[in-house]
């Protein structure tokens, strides 16, 4: 029998944040359980850090999951989750976004959580999407790193300058945890977490662990 496939998309276009992804994902790609697969959005651009970029992919990513019958569950791999809402409209299958299982994993370690953003025009967009999930009151604070996705998945001293806004964060802001919020940084999370002695989440590693619950107790 089978292996069923976890699909684990990359709404933008570069491949360097979609092989740190299944670098990412490798512990939680164990033989006996189901296949995880990372595949980038070739429309895509070359990193979703826009408005204009979020809603670019909505429809792309609505039709590669509207076409895709082998998947047994989906996981949008980008922290604005865009298209989340038009891809659960396209299948029965579930679908995932790693802002909001990064959010609500982080609520399960800390009081009170932190994010830290690719830029400061990323942040409005995020807290808009806190406010809609109604969690202002557990919320410390977001901060920024002013890099681009690429920088935060390649580039040279990323991991300082995040220490340097996750302790900000920590010691400033009252944060108990913090959420990465770019799925490109996610290389860094246990450097990151031993740095700050606080929980660290990487948002794709948070949504795949629910995509894993919710197929494996689908099939037995």
């Amino acid at each position: 029998m089978s292996r069923p496939r976890i699909l684990v998309i990359n709404p933008n276009s570069n491949r360097i944040v979609t092989a740190g992804l299944a670098e990412a994902l490798k512990p939680l790609n164990f033989s006996t359980g189901p296949e995880i697969v990372c595949e980038t959005l070739a429309q895509g651009p070359f990193g979703v850090e826009s408005q204009a970029d979020v809603e670019s992919v909505a429809m792309p990513l609505q039709q590669l999951v509207a076409g895709d019958t082998s998947s047994a569950a989906f996981v949008i791999a980008c922290y604005s989750d865009p298209g989340l809402h038009v891809c659960r409209e396209a299948t029965t299958r579930p679908v995932f976004g790693i802002a909001e299982c990064g959010v609500l994993t982080a609520l399960t370690r800390a009081d009170r959580f932190g994010v830290i953003a690719i830029a400061q025009r990323s942040i409005p967009r995020h807290m808009r999407y806190l406010r809609q999930m109604g969690l202002m009151e557990r919320f410390a604070g977001e901060r920024p790193l002013n890099m681009t996705v690429a920088e935060t998945a390649s580039g040279d001293g990323t991991l300082l300058k995040m220490v340097a806004v996750g302790r900000a964060l920590k010691e400033e802001d009252g944060a108990g945890a913090i959420v990465m919020g770019c799925a490109g940084m996610a290389r860094h999370r246990k450097p990151l977490e031993d740095a700050l002695g606080i929980p660290v989440i990487d948002p794709t590693q948070a949504a795949v662990a629910m995509a894993l619950g919710a197929v494996q107790f689908a099939i037995n």
